[in-house]
C-alpha cells in the first residue's frame, strides 16, 4: 500500500468532521429563523385577540347606547301619560311603552350575551400574551444557546482545519489532486475500506493479488476500485502514520465501511 495511503485516511477522516462542523454550522440560522417565526406566530395571534377584543367591546358600548335610548324612551313616554287626556292617547303611549321596554329587554340580553363573549374575548388576549412571553423568553434563551454552539463549532472547525494541514503535508501534489477530484465527485468520500476481498464504497470484489498489495508495507501503488472508483486501502495489517514527534497513530476506517 502506498505510504501516503493512511495520511488519506485520516484525511478523509478530518474531511468528513470538518464537513459535519459545517453542515452544523449553517444549520444554526435556520434555528433562529424557525424561532422568530414562532415568536412572529405569537405576536399575530396578540393582535388578533385584541382586534376581536376591540370590537366586541364597540359592539357593547352600541348594545349600551341602543338600550339606554329605549329606556330614556320608555321614561318619556310614561311621563307624558300622566298629561293625556283621552283614553285612546294613554292607551297609545301604553303600546309604545311596551314596545320600549321590549327592546330594552332585547338591548339588555344583547349586552349581557356580549359582556360573555368580551370576557371570552379578555381571556384569549391574557392566554395570548402569555404565549407570547414565553416564546420571547425562549427565543432569547435559543438564540443564547445558538451563540454558544456557534462558538464552539467555529473552534472545534478550526481546530479540524489546523490539523487537516497537518495531515495533508506529507502528502505527494498528485494523490492530494486524485483525492480532492474523487472527494468532489462522491460527496466528500475518496476512500474506500477493502475487508474480505469487498469493496465497501460499492460492494465490488477486489481481485486477491490486489488484497495482497494493499495488504503490503512496501508497496507504492495506489489502487481505485474499478467501478465506484474510490481509492482502495485495508487495514490488514493496520496502516499507521507517525507524527512530528515520531508516535504513531493508529488510522481510523473510512466511513465507507
Amino acid at each position: 500500500m502506498h505510504p501516503a495511503i493512511p495520511h488519506l485516511i485520516e484525511l478523509q477522516r478530518v474531511d468528513h468532521q470538518i464537513a459535519l462542523l459545517r453542515s452544523e454550522l449553517e444549520s444554526l440560522p435556520k434555528r433562529l429563523r424557525e424561532a422568530d417565526t414562532k415568536l412572529t406566530g405569537a405576536r399575530a395571534e396578540v393582535a388578533t385577540a385584541k382586534e376581536a377584543l376591540t370590537k366586541i367591546n364597540s359592539e357593547r358600548k352600541k348594545f349600551e347606547f341602543e338600550g339606554q335610548e329605549w329606556k330614556d324612551r320608555a321614561g318619556k313616554y310614561r311621563d307624558q301619560s300622566g298629561a293625556v287626556k283621552t283614553n285612546e292617547a294613554y292607551r297609545a303611549l301604553q303600546h309604545e311603552i311596551a314596545n320600549a321596554e321590549a327592546e330594552l329587554g332585547k338591548a339588555e340580553d344583547r349586552q349581557l350575551e356580549v359582556m360573555i363573549k368580551a370576557e371570552e374575548a379578555e381571556r384569549r388576549v391574557k392566554l395570548a400574551e402569555e404565549r407570547l412571553k414565553e416564546a420571547e423568553q425562549s427565543l432569547a434563551a435559543e438564540k443564547k444557546e445558538i451563540e454558544a454552539q456557534a462558538s464552539d463549532l467555529k473552534k472545534k472547525l478550526e481546530a479540524a482545519t489546523a490539523e487537516r494541514e497537518k495531515i495533508v503535508a506529507p502528502v505527494p501534489e498528485d494523490l492530494r489532486d486524485l483525492y480532492a477530484r474523487i472527494a468532489k465527485r462522491r460527496g466528500g468520500t475518496a476512500m474506500a475500506l477493502v475487508r474480505d476481498e469487498q469493496c465497501r464504497g460499492c460492494g465490488l470484489r477486489v481481485l486477491p493479488h490486489i488484497v495482497q498489495e494493499l495488504r503490503s508495507e512496501t508497496s507504492e501503488e495506489v489502487y481505485r476500485c474499478e467501478s465506484c472508483g474510490l481509492i482502495l486501502y485495508t487495514l490488514e495489517p493496520i496502516p499507521y502514520a507517525k507524527s512530528t514527534d515520531g508516535s504513531a497513530n493508529a488510522a481510523t476506517p473510512a466511513s465507507t465501511a
